[in-house]
C-alpha cells in the first residue's frame, strides 16, 4: 500500500512539474515581451522629428465646454508652431465627445487654434472615439486630398501606438511628441503602462480588432 502512495505521489509530481515548466517558459516569455514593448514605447516617447510633410495630425484629448484641457492645448500649441515654422500647410484635429459635452475635442481644438492665429481653411476637424478611429478618419480625408505624409502630435507615451495605428491605415508619419505636457514625471508611469499594453496586444490582434472590442 505504502509503495502504491509512493509511486502515485511520483506521477502526481511529474504532472505537476509537465504543466508549470512551460507555463513558466510562457510566463517569462510574456514578461520578456512587455518588457520589450516598454522599452520601445519609452525611446519612441523621447524621439521627435519635426520635419515638412503635408499635415500635422493633433490626437484628440479631453475638453471642457469648447476649452482644451492642458494636455490638449499643450498638443495644439505645438502643432500650430510647426504650421507657423512653414512646416506643414495643414492641420488635422481629432476626437469626438463625451455623453452629454456640447462641443468634441475636434471642435475646441479648431476652435483654439483658429484664436491663436491658424486660419480656419487649413484646419481639418475629425471626430473619432479613439486612437484608431480618429486616425482612420483623418486619413480617409486625407486621401481624399491626395495626402499621406503627416507629423503626429501627442504625448510622449502615445506615440509609438498612433504611429503603428497610422501605418496600418496607410499614413507615413513621424513623432512630435508635446513638448510643454503637464503630464510628467511619475504620473507618465500608468500611462506608459497601459501604453505597453496597448501596443502588445495591438501587434498581435490587430489595433482594429481591439478598437472593434471597444
Amino acid at each position: 500500500m505504502g509503495v502504491v502512495v509512493v509511486m502515485a505521489a511520483r506521477r502526481m509530481v511529474r504532472l505537476v512539474r509537465a504543466v508549470l515548466r512551460p507555463l513558466f517558459f510562457l510566463v517569462v516569455l510574456v514578461i520578456g515581451y512587455l518588457g520589450v514593448t516598454a522599452v520601445q514605447v519609452w525611446m519612441t516617447s523621447r524621439h521627435s522629428e519635426p520635419r515638412p510633410a503635408q499635415a500635422v495630425v493633433v490626437m484628440g484629448a479631453a475638453q471642457y465646454n469648447g476649452v482644451p484641457s492642458p494636455d490638449l492645448e499643450a498638443r495644439l500649441q505645438d502643432a500650430a508652431e510647426l504650421w507657423r515654422r512653414g512646416l506643414v500647410p495643414l492641420v488635422v484635429v481629432t476626437g469626438s465627445k463625451e455623453p452629454g459635452d456640447q462641443f468634441t475635442e475636434a471642435q475646441a481644438s479648431g476652435s483654439w487654434l483658429a484664436a491663436h492665429g491658424v486660419p480656419m481653411d487649413v484646419i481639418v476637424e475629425v471626430g473619432g472615439d479613439d486612437s484608431w478611429a480618429n486616425l482612420s478618419e483623418a486619413a480617409a480625408v486625407l486621401r481624399q486630398r491626395h495626402l499621406d505624409q503627416v507629423l503626429i502630435v501627442t504625448d510622449g507615451f502615445h506615440e509609438d501606438r498612433s504611429l503603428a495605428i497610422a501605418t496600418n491605415v496607410g499614413l507615413r508619419a513621424w513623432p512630435v511628441p508635446a513638448t510643454t505636457s503637464p503630464i510628467t514625471g511619475w504620473s507618465t508611469v500608468p500611462y506608459f503602462a497601459k501604453e505597453t499594453v496597448g501596443v502588445a496586444l495591438g501587434r498581435i490582434v490587430g489595433y482594429q480588432r481591439l478598437h472593434r472590442l471597444g
